[in-house]
This record gives C-alpha cells, sequence and structure tokens, in this order.
C-alpha cells in the first residue's frame, strides 16, 4: 500500500479530506491501494443517511465551534479532533464488503503490533477488549472502493458526550448508557505518544512506499470540497417529514434504520425513507423503496413486491425478510390484517 502525502502540512477543514479521497478514487495514473492520515479542529461526521437534527445537537456545536460534516459513506456519527485520527484508504477492489473486511483486519493488526487487544470482529468498529477504539464506514465508487476510520489516541468526553445525541434504541442495543461508556482509547493502554503512533501506523500499513501530490492536485481537491459546504448536503430535508409512521429499529450486523411512511387514504404506501446509521451498498429508491409505493402494508403484499428482491444488495447484512418483518411488525393495522 502507498502513503499519500500533501505538498504541505497547514491546516485544513474536514471535507478537504473527504474530497481528498474522492480525488484519489479517480485518479486515471494511481495504480493499488493507498491511504493517508489526518487530523482536524473539532468536528462531527454525520453518515450519508442520517438525519442530522436527531444525531447531533446543533446547538452545542454552534455555541463551542464544533464543525458539522455529512459524509457519503453510511455509518453513524463520530466526533474528530486532534486528539484521534482519521485513516483513509482508497482501494481498486469491487467488492465493498470484502475490501472493508481487509482494510478493519490490517488496522486491528497494526494496533497488535504494538501490544494492543485489538479485535474486528463487530460490524465497522474495532475494539481493545469490549470497547471501541474505531469506527469505521465505506462506500463505493466506479471501479474503486473507499473506507475510513477514526482511531481514538485519546478523547475528550466533553465535546463527544455532548456533541452527539444518538437514539436511545441505538444505546440500548449496545447495552450502554452513554456514547462514551462503550469507548476506549490507544492512550489508555499504551505509553506510546501520539507522533510515535502514526509513525507506527505509517510504517506498518505502508512501509516507506509514498506518492506526494501537487499544488495542482491540492487545487483540483478544493475545488471537489465545495460541494460538502451546500446546506442541501448537509440538512438536506428529509423527504417525509410529514410522514404518518415513523418508528426506529436496530437490527444486529445491519445497524439502526429508522422508516419514514406515509399512508395513502386507500391505506397504500404512498411514501416510504430509510434513515439510520446502516451501510448503503446501491441507490435506496431505484434498487428497493420504489417497488413498495402503492403497496398495501401487508406482510403478503410487501413480500409480492419485493419478489427477486434482496435487501442486502442495497443494505448491508439486511435480509429482504427481515425488511419485512420490520416493517409489518410496526404498521399492524386492523383494516389490513
Amino acid at each position: 500500500m502507498i502513503y499519500v502525502t500533501l505538498p504541505d502540512d497547514r491546516p485544513r477543514r474536514l471535507p478537504f479530506y473527504l474530497a481528498m479521497e474522492e480525488y484519489l478514487a479517480s485518479m486515471p495514473g494511481l495504480e493499488g491501494s493507498v491511504m493517508f492520515m489526518w487530523q482536524v479542529d473539532p468536528t462531527v461526521i454525520c453518515g450519508r443517511n442520517q438525519d442530522v437534527e436527531k444525531e447531533v445537537n446543533l446547538a452545542y456545536c454552534r455555541e463551542n465551534s464544533i464543525d458539522v460534516v455529512r459524509r457519503k459513506s453510511g455509518g453513524g456519527c463520530v466526533f474528530a479532533d486532534r486528539s484521534n485520527i482519521m485513516f483513509s484508504m482508497v482501494t481498486p477492489s469491487a467488492d465493498v464488503c470484502t475490501t472493508f473486511s481487509a482494510y478493519t483486519g490490517m488496522i486491528a493488526g497494526m494496533l497488535r503490533a504494538i501490544g494492543l487487544d485489538a479485535t474486528d470482529n463487530s460490524r465497522n468498529d474495532i475494539l481493545i477488549g469490549d470497547r471501541k477504539v474505531s469506527g469505521n464506514a465505506f462506500y463505493h465508487l466506479p471501479g474503486r472502493s473507499i473506507v475510513h476510520g477514526t482511531m481514538l489516541y485519546d478523547i475528550d468526553p466533553r465535546h463527544m458526550g455532548r456533541a452527539i445525541t444518538p437514539s436511545r434504541a441505538k444505546l440500548e442495543s449496545k447495552g450502554v448508557k452513554s456514547v462514551n461508556s462503550r469507548l476506549t482509547t490507544v492512550r489508555e493502554h499504551s505509553s506510546i505518544t501520539l507522533p510515535e503512533f502514526m509513525a507506527h501506523a505509517r510504517a506498518w500499513l505502508c512501509g516507506n512506499a509514498e506518492y506526494r501530490l501537487t499544488p495542482d492536485d491540492v487545487a483540483a481537491i478544493e475545488v471537489l470540497e465545495q460541494a460538502y459546504y451546500r446546506p442541501g448536503w448537509l440538512l438536506r430535508p428529509l423527504r417525509h417529514r410529514s410522514a404518518a409512521v415513523t418508528f426506529s429499529r436496530h437490527v444486529e450486523g445491519v445497524g439502526e434504520i429508522r422508516p419514514d411512511i406515509t399512508l395513502a387514504p386507500d391505506g397504500s404506501i404512498e411514501c416510504i425513507n430509510l434513515t439510520g446509521d446502516f451501510f448503503l451498498l446501491s441507490d435506496l429508491d431505484t434498487s428497493l423503496l420504489h417497488h413498495l409505493k402503492g403497496v398495501l402494508p401487508t406482510r403478503g403484499a410487501m413480500s409480492a413486491a419485493l419478489a427477486g428482491v434482496d435487501a442486502s444488495q442495497t443494505i448491508a447484512g439486511l435480509s429482504t425478510g427481515r425488511f419485512i418483518e420490520i416493517l409489518t411488525e410496526n404498521l399492524k393495522q386492523p383494516l389490513y390484517e
């Protein structure tokens, strides 16, 4: 794997690094897998499918100069500052799930190399013991996969616990009462300094291989960066805020799923949308949800509408049968039973 560096080390906002991932994924002459590490001032990064207003304490973030950004990958909210490190990998692999597993395995191995009891045996987290030290997400572009995540070298519990406001369902699914209670840090388990840790990670993952971007590359990245600042991207309106039925379920191996459903006068599904911290593998509407519009919210009707549709090709880990169960468990109405 090749380590990518910038021509200067000036501080940048988080969207620059998300744009840098996209730029590297589209570079025609760049072969093989590449990675880079980066740090930012306090920032909350939300997943592509999350309702920012429900997951983030926006007032607290404004009062404390904490940036809020939406990324293009799925998963949940994470908090980043200069006491932790962000990792990004771009690889030519087209199999997103295999790529994701390989990445988390490499990062866990890098931690074990300094004597930490690290495992990657959960959906998207890397653990030390039974507590999370790294959360990761992925998404796919034509011909390339992007995997990125946090590494908690240290933690600011004050900001992290107040800036992010996950649902009760998600916390209960983890068996914890707060965000901070299920986290740990590298510093808690090792005396290695932050610069030493970053040097170790780079050497262990990439050796001496390096690719240095040019000022022209940086200028092109800055053009891509601007898309992340559009208000319509960060706080894009949920299409069905007046949904008649809204509920949240945590699905093991999938994440939190929050359907928002509006029923037509005849009882059929008029509109349906999903938010949550699940991982999206393809377009949600065209590959899954549009099949349910105009369908009665019963197991039989939805099963017929989704015949031949594999929900796991759209939402990682979610079978079509389980998806139908989630909907019917919460849409039971005597008129249609």
